[in-house]
């Protein structure tokens, strides 16, 4: 029964932690905290329905469509909201993107509705692996998941916008004296946050369903494994999701499961009065 917990607190703590890399992603180059990841894990969601439901497209080909128009989506708004407040406070900023969130979530509402939709895709049943009871829905996510952090992690440590984004984060002045265009690092970070958000939103709608309140349910777990694993250092984040995916599922052992946001909340917590910076630290991950 343990292991069996610890591997559904994993998978648990994978379906957190694309949001969670994007969201430390975001504040690492940017320097804000983007509330409206959460939103943006929503609209994904939707936008790779749209596709695989209604026009009844294979979900893989779905997901490619939903991605690209989330990244333009993200990189149209990232214009239009963000862009004329560059240089302004990080409070600001974040103020501007819970306004965005909240307009996002809203507009999803408003054309798709409130009722839960499925993405179509054939229902199989459990199998049994080393002891384990492992369902499709969890093979996918440890396949997508890891699949995808390993191009994310390439990315960051061998192309020469990985670089740029890390000299950005590390020190933005010196990396304009050095010529390293913000524009093309800042396009950068919104399209892969963009996409990492959409195939965690199609994820969790395979672990569950499609509805307009699922990324703000995800939004303070996501939070809370950005600073778990520290804020500004975007693949610690993946360790903060996976600690705090296993912590949640080992306390249904003493919890009722419908306690899991309070414990996601108490972690957060004092980890804020013990250690603000995270367990990894504020600075970006080089290795």
């Amino acid at each position: 029964m343990l292991a069996q917990l610890i591997f559904n607190g994993l998978v648990s703590g994978l379906l957190i932690a694309l949001p969670a890399l994007s969201l430390a992603l975001i504040f690492s180059v940017l320097r804000f905290a983007n509330y409206a990841i959460g939103a943006m894990v929503t609209t994904g969601a939707y936008l790779v329905y749209a596709f695989n439901g209604p026009l009844n497209w294979p979900l893989p080909l779905a997901v490619a469509a939903g991605m690209a128009l989330s990244i333009a989506l993200a990189l149209l708004l990232d214009r239009l909201v963000f862009a004329p407040l560059r240089g302004r406070s990080g409070v600001t900023l974040l103020v501007a993107s819970i306004g965005l969130g909240l307009v996002l979530e809203n507009l999803v509402r408003l054309v798709a509705g409130n009722a839960p939709r499925g993405f179509g895709v054939e229902i199989a049943r459990p199998a049994r692996l080393l002891g384990l009871r492992v369902n499709q829905e969890q093979l996918i996510t440890l396949a997508c998941v890891l699949v995808a952090l390993a191009l994310v992690w390439l990315v960051f440590r061998f192309t020469r916008l990985g670089r740029a984004m890390q000299a950005v984060a590390d020190n933005p002045d010196l990396a304009d004296v050095r010529g390293i265009s913000r524009k093309k690092v800042t396009a950068t970070v919104w399209a892969l946050a963009a996409a990492m958000a959409t195939l965690s939103g199609v994820l969790i709608g395979l672990d569950s369903n499609v509805d307009p309140q699922m990324g703000w349910n995800y939004l303070l777990p996501v939070f809370t494994a950005a600073i778990l694993g520290g804020i500004g250092s975007p693949m610690a984040a993946v360790a903060g999701a996976l600690l705090l995916g296993v912590t949640e599922e080992l306390a249904t052992l003493l919890l009722p499961p419908h306690y899991r946001t309070v414990v996601a909340f108490g972690v957060m917590a004092l980890l804020l009065l013990l250690r603000p910076h995270g367990l990894f630290g504020a600075k970006w991950v080089r290795k």
